[in-house]
C-alpha cells in the first residue's frame, strides 16, 4: 500500500511538472532557430514545414498566421536597443531604415498579441505611409500622448511588443542572411 502511494505521488508530481515545464515555455516562447538583429528578433523557421514543435503549439495555441518563408519574415521586439522593456507610459523612437523589402509594416501589439485600443484607430505603420526624411530615413514615436509626424499611441498600457513585417525580401531566407542587416533602432526617451 506504502509502495502505491508512493508511485502515485511520483506520477503526481512528474505530471505536474512536465505539464507546468510546458505551459511556461508555451507561454514565454522558446528560440529554437531565431536570430537577434539590435533590438529585433525573428524565427524565420516559423513559416515552413521545418517549424519547431513549440513553436508549432505556440501558433496553434495563438491562432496567429505566422509569415510563410517565401512571403517575407517577421521580427519582434520588446526591448530597445538597451535591453529596456518597452513602456507604453515613455516614450520610444524607432528609427532608421529597414532591411531591402518590397513592403513593410510596422505594429504595436499587447503582450499577449492583441492591437492596443486607441481613438484614433493607428495601430501601425506601412512602408507606403510613413512620413520619410530626404535621405530615406524615417523616425517613428511611439508614446501616449500626441507627437508630431509618425506617431503610434500606446494608451499608456504598461507593456507592449513591436511587430516589424518585411514582405518579399532576402532577409531571413537563411539563417545567416541579415544579421549584418541594418534594422531600425529602437529607443526610450522621456518617461513622464
Amino acid at each position: 500500500m506504502r509502495f502505491l502511494a508512493g508511485l502515485l505521488f511520483a506520477l503526481a508530481v512528474a505530471a505536474a511538472v512536465g505539464l507546468g515545464a510546458t505551459l511556461f515555455t508555451l507561454t514565454h516562447g522558446t528560440a529554437f532557430g531565431a536570430f537577434t538583429i539590435g533590438a529585433w528578433t525573428a524565427s524565420p523557421r516559423t513559416g515552413t514545414i521545418d517549424i519547431d514543435p513549440y513553436a508549432r503549439a505556440i501558433v496553434a495555441r495563438s491562432g496567429a498566421l505566422p509569415i510563410g518563408s517565401g512571403d517575407g519574415i517577421a521580427f519582434f521586439s520588446s526591448t530597445d536597443d538597451r535591453g529596456l522593456k518597452l513602456d507604453g507610459r515613455c516614450d520610444v523612437i524607432v528609427s532608421g531604415k529597414t532591411p531591402q523589402a518590397r513592403f513593410w509594416t510596422l505594429t504595436l501589439y499587447d503582450i499577449d498579441g492583441r492591437l492596443i485600443g486607441n481613438a484614433l484607430n493607428r495601430y501601425g505603420f506601412t512602408s507606403q505611409e510613413v512620413i520619410r526624411k530626404t535621405d530615406g530615413t524615417f523616425d517613428i514615436s511611439i508614446a501616449p500622448r500626441a507627437r508630431t509626424g509618425n506617431w503610434l499611441p500606446t494608451g499608456g498600457v504598461e507593456r507592449y511588443v513591436l511587430a516589424l513585417r518585411l514582405y518579399d525580401t532576402p532577409v531571413g531566407v537563411a539563417t545567416r542572411t541579415g544579421r549584418e542587416t541594418p534594422m531600425p533602432s529602437v529607443v526610450t526617451g522621456d518617461c513622464s
